[in-house]
């Protein structure tokens, strides 16, 4: 679960007792339902008189029907156009005016709604995402403006920058029949066909009581929320067989190396990525796989610390960076990570050719009790670190659950890590990183043309 890992104690826990063994992450938090289905997770942290209210819909960019990418991310924008209750951004204005922050935004597995504000206008919050949970009035004009808003935020992001081409480029190579492979912002040729039509049904199926995921932490209690979300949100009625199973195409497995590379003259720093279809903690058939590869990431690539980046920064000076993480906090697919950039004079397939070399001396001789203790010991204490937030706290488990996972899955997640053993590590890594299996992504300045031949 590298959420934790992400989001960088005070609701149970403290540095003291971050060394693993039976330690329960954010014990105080605990669940429940409400009678049209949807899950409520209620996060005490009495710190301060404020409250994180997220809403979490188990629908992302990989839910699109094929044509239709980036339908998840443009909804995402529409939902602030407004109500008949509350027209226009009039939900935005009021947060603003009641001194509180909001937010939304979109993953391939979930799209989330979230405010922070004092905790005596969480009825008023609740209030307002639910009208917006059922009532949502869109005009085709309204659509058709915010349409070229989404246009101009992906030629800004992505059309008019190379490494976000570059990363894009890269996942659709390194998925090749999983819709992770299309962009979250969609294509842009599909974008400019999205209708008023196709963001109404799309909201009609995916956006209901049943699908949702509300996250509470702050100044609260259980009883309190649980009043209040019966109030406001257990008055929508669920809309029965909106929400199929979420059945999506399978990646195959890896049977030959792929390669990617981008030249472009406004890349001053060459990059060098390294990726491998790995099992995700949802998806994967050993329960120990998944946090043994959190702990093989810890250990190899993360931070100033790790193997990687002592043995290539400090030692042999060949990069400048580098670094090594595991995305295992999918639906789906999960993959596991390297990522280098070469120092002055150091080409990219040099050190590619390094680091495959060091990554395979690793895979045969295997990684000491002594450095997966150490990492583990740092992971565990990373969770320590996560309680320090609130909206971290609402983040981790609106996350974990909108892919499947239990309450219990996270607040036993550094237990799963401490019970990790270097075996366990060394043959997940055997496992993933093999030759055949991986995606190469070389992101390279322009390279320089060629002499015109001399006369005679």
């Amino acid at each position: 679960m590298t959420v934790f890992s992400a989001a960088l104690g005070s609701v149970g826990l403290t540095p003291a007792n971050a060394s693993g063994g039976d330690m329960v992450f954010a014990p105080s938090a605990s669940e429940f339902t409400l009678d049209n289905g949807m899950r409520v997770v209620v996060i005490p942290d009495r710190r301060a008189p404020v409250v994180t209210h997220m809403i979490w819909y188990k629908v992302g960019a990989a839910d699109e029907a094929p044509g239709e990418s980036g339908i998840a991310h443009f909804l995402e924008h529409l939902m602030f156009k407004g109500t008949e209750a509350n027209p226009g951004d009039t939900f935005s204005q009021t947060i603003a005016q009641l001194g509180g922050t909001q937010n939304a935004f979109t993953s391939y597995d979930y799209t989330a709604y979230f405010q922070r504000i004092a905790v005596e206008h969480l009825p008023l919050m609740m209030q307002m995402e639910a009208d917006r949970m059922k009532n949502l009035v869109l005009s085709d004009d309204v659509v058709s403006s915010e349409r070229n808003v989404v246009l101009e935020e992906r030629a800004s992001r992505v059309d008019n920058d190379p490494s976000a081409q570059m990363r894009e480029t890269y996942a659709a190579t390194f998925f090749q029949n999983h819709p992770y492979g299309v962009p979250i912002i969609g294509w842009r040729h599909e974008i400019e066909d999205l209708s008023r039509e196709d963001a109404l049904a799309f909201y009609a199926r995916y956006y209901t009581p049943e699908n949702a995921i509300l996250v509470v932490a702050g100044d609260v209690d259980e009883d309190a929320v649980r009043g209040l979300a019966e109030t406001h949100y257990g008055v929508i009625p669920p809309r029965d067989g909106a929400v199929t199973d979420r059945r999506r195409p399978r990646e195959p497995e890896p049977v030959a190396e792929r390669r990617v590379e981008l030249r472009d003259a406004r890349i001053a720093q060459p990059l060098l990525q390294i990726g491998y279809l790995a099992p995700s903690y949802t998806l994967s058939d050993d329960a120990t796989t998944p946090p043994a590869l959190d702990v093989l990431a810890h250990y190899l690539g993360d931070g100033a610390t790790s193997h990687l980046y002592r043995t290539f920064v400090h030692e042999r000076r060949t990069a400048v960076s580098v670094g090594a993480f595991y995305n295992g906090s999918s639906l789906d697919h999960g993959g596991f990570y390297f990522f280098a950039y070469p120092a002055e004079g150091v080409t990219s397939q040099e050190l590619e050719a390094e680091i495959e070399a060091e990554l395979a001396r690793v895979l045969a001789d295997g990684i000491s009790e002594d450095d997966v203790e150490r990492a583990k010991r740092n992971l565990i204490a990373q969770t320590v670190f996560a309680q320090d937030s609130q909206a971290s706290l609402a983040r981790i488990f609106g996350s974990s659950l909108a892919v499947g996972e239990d309450l219990s899955d996270v607040q036993q997640w550094p237990s799963r890590i401490s019970a990790v053993t270097a075996d366990q590590v060394i043959a997940a890594a055997r496992a993933v990183i093999q030759p055949h299996r991986a995606v190469v992504g070389l992101q390279l300045p322009q390279a320089p043309e060629a002499p015109a031949p001399a006369d005679g």
